[in-house]
């Protein structure tokens, strides 16, 4: 069965062709300047990388131009679209309605949209894809897979801000959490290293990237989760601010901050950057640290300063611990994070082993010495995977 995955932005569409339940990857590329003069289309497949140059005007004409790739010319890897089963789209808002990967139908359209107001960047261009796959590929089922779908299971204690109960009732402000599909991918996996049941494994999931998120999985279930109502609570990240005291932005707008300003500064001028002043990219900052630039290691140091708080939070309210988790472009490639944010947690049953932490870059593996209670694992996060998972699950 061929599953085709998309992600859709704003002005983008990456895409992964699937062999199910083989989960072997045909085909994965990425078309980029959607709208723009001139687009371009990366492919691979077939053991090598091609690039050209296209026009899309638009996600649908993005769409057939992916389609047309995959089944003619030198990146064919299908004989005729037909042979696609069923498409499965990332979507990264499901609000409280949506607990699973659904099949989508006018319904589950209308919720996306709905939710559009709570992850106004995201769902819309989700959208986008989502009708221009349906115009594509009218007779192939689509499946919506949510990012906050995995956090559907954190309890009203974790999940209630300490503001008028109204505002929650009139407005469904609360906790969400993102990072859902990759957080249960990687537990899963983790559950899977341990020789562990699911449901019988207690996690602390970290999926550091641009965009850094930590949930403490209980049984299999999430129960708590480092992002909010939006993706800016939590931990600090490469331009957004994680969490500070409300009050200072109060503060601010009483200076003159516009509240355009304000979200601006706490969305893309903040983190790692404003920390710093130097880059949102970890790559870029520890060199700049590494070179004697003060900010730039006091922003490193904060990064896993507040990484290491939540493991403290997070094993607290789990009463037991099997397993930490590495995922995400910074917690896949970046030793001297883990080491910090582990190297002394001996208390809590953590004993990292350096020279296997140093040498675990881009890999799965085991971190931690063999007398350490707690096992420290890095594991490559495959969203576009999970979502061909769930999308064959349904296909079936």
């Amino acid at each position: 069965m061929k599953i085709l995955v998309i992600n859709a932005g704003s002005s983008s569409i990456k895409y992964q062709l699937f062999e199910m339940p083989a989960e072997k990857v045909v085909a994965k590329g990425l078309l980029e300047k959607i709208g723009e003069e001139t687009s371009k289309l990366t492919c691979s497949c077939n053991g090598k990388e091609f690039k050209t140059e296209v026009k899309a005007k638009d996600h649908a004409a993005g769409i057939l131009l992916i389609l047309d790739s995959l089944a003619s010319g030198e990146t064919a890897v299908i004989k005729n679209v037909s042979e696609i089963t069923a498409v499965g789209h990332r979507v990264v808002h499901g609000g409280e309605e949506f607990t699973d990967s659904v099949a989508i139908n006018d319904k589950v359209i209308a919720s996306i949209e709905k939710f559009a107001d709570l992850a106004p960047l995201h769902n819309p261009p989700n959208l986008t894809g989502i009708r221009a796959a349906q115009k594509s590929l009218p007779d192939v089922l689509q499946v919506a897979c949510f990012d906050t779908a995995f956090h559907t299971t954190i309890p009203k204690v974790a999940y209630i801000y300490a503001l008028p109960y109204d505002i929650y009732e009139k407005f469904r402000v609360r906790r969400y959490g993102f990072h859902g599909t990759s957080h249960k991918y990687v537990a899963q996996r983790a559950a899977a290293l341990m020789g562990k049941k699911f449901d019988q494994a207690n996690l602390i999931t970290c999926h550091l990237g641009n965009g850094c998120s930590m949930t403490a999985v209980r049984a299999g279930k999430s129960i708590d989760t480092s992002m909010g109502l939006t993706p800016l609570e939590g931990l600090v990240m490469g331009t957004r601010s994680g969490d500070f005291d409300p009050a200072i932005l109060f503060y601010l707008a009483e200076k003159g901050y516009t509240v355009e300003a304000l979200n601006n500064m706490c969305n893309k001028q903040s983190g790692l950057l404003g920390i710093s002043g130097v880059s949102n990219d970890m790559r870029n900052m520890r060199k700049q640290a590494d070179a004697g630039n003060v900010r730039a290691k006091l922003a490193f140091d904060i990064f896993c300063y507040r990484i290491k708080k939540y493991i403290g939070a997070y094993t607290a309210v789990l009463g037991g611990l099997d397993a930490i988790v590495f995922t995400g472009g910074i917690g896949e490639n970046a030793p001297d994070v883990r080491q910090q944010c582990c190297g002394d947690l001996a208390q809590i049953g953590v004993n990292i082993d350096p020279a296997a932490n140093a040498k675990t870059n881009r890999i799965e593996g085991l971190i931690t010495s063999a007398d350490s209670r707690v096992k420290v694992y890095v594991i490559p996060t495959n969203e576009e995977l999970a979502i061909a998972q769930d999308t064959f699950a349904l296909a079936k």
